[in-house]
């Protein structure tokens, strides 16, 4: 969801920035955020980082300021990334099962689809509370795939963080890198495809990711 439906990751990264100077952990950086933070879930990166001063308790409070702040300061600018909405009623149309598989907590999930209207677009929502592993481990992946009916090397992931584009190709899936997270340098020799935006991407471009797999197959053969 995070940087694949909304481009929100620049926001999560400020209220982080607010938290580590508000709880004397140092200045956060962008490349620690976007290597470290960003695509795991937000409940194991608090008790990472602030695991030893606070209690289960006191990380609750954490987590709740920390989205509370990341909220206030996204909501005027909640948008769909360009070209989302078309793109996903394409899919439909076409008959394709489409699940969101996302690290983001319920609250977070409904803060987004409260807003944009697309939660009727999606087979399946699949949590960070749904799984017992976080990316970069593809757990969450398999069991969109599971849920979805669809073995994993028929799937394609929409990812923007590295732990994300990890989980995704440990699934055996194929992978969409789009670049609100890092430049394209960063991302394209781990994907199959990179977009900026979903504005020039055709369910057909998608397909022809697995063709040109099954046409070298039987070349193979």
């Amino acid at each position: 969801m995070d940087g694949t439906l909304i481009d929100n990751t620049p926001f999560h990264f400020i209220s982080w920035q607010a938290l580590f100077r508000k709880y004397d952990k140092g200045e956060l950086s962008r490349h620690t955020y976007y290597t470290e933070i960003s695509g795991v879930p937000i409940t194991e990166t608090l008790r990472r980082i602030f695991g030893e001063d606070h209690d289960d308790a006191g990380l609750k409070e954490l987590l709740r300021e920390k989205e509370e702040f990341y909220r206030q300061e996204y909501a005027p600018h909640l948008v769909a990334i360009k070209g989302l909405e078309n793109f996903l009623t394409e899919l439909k149309n076409d008959g394709v099962k489409i699940a969101m598989a996302t690290s983001a907590t319920v609250e977070d999930i409904d803060f987004i689809l409260n807003k944009i209207p697309i939660r009727d677009d999606f087979n399946e929502i699949v949590n960070s509370s749904m799984v017992k592993k976080p990316k970069p481990d593809p757990q969450i992946f398999l069991k969109a795939a599971e849920l979805l009916n669809i073995a994993p090397e028929r799937c394609v992931v929409f990812e923007d963080s590295l732990a994300g584009i990890a989980a995704a190709n440990a699934a055996g899936m194929k992978v969409v890198g789009i670049t609100t997270g890092h430049p394209v340098d960063e991302i394209r020799s781990a994907v199959d495809i990179v977009i900026d935006d979903y504005t020039a991407l055709t369910p057909a471009n998608l397909a022809a990711l697995f063709n040109e797999e099954e046409e070298d197959e039987r070349e193979s053969a």
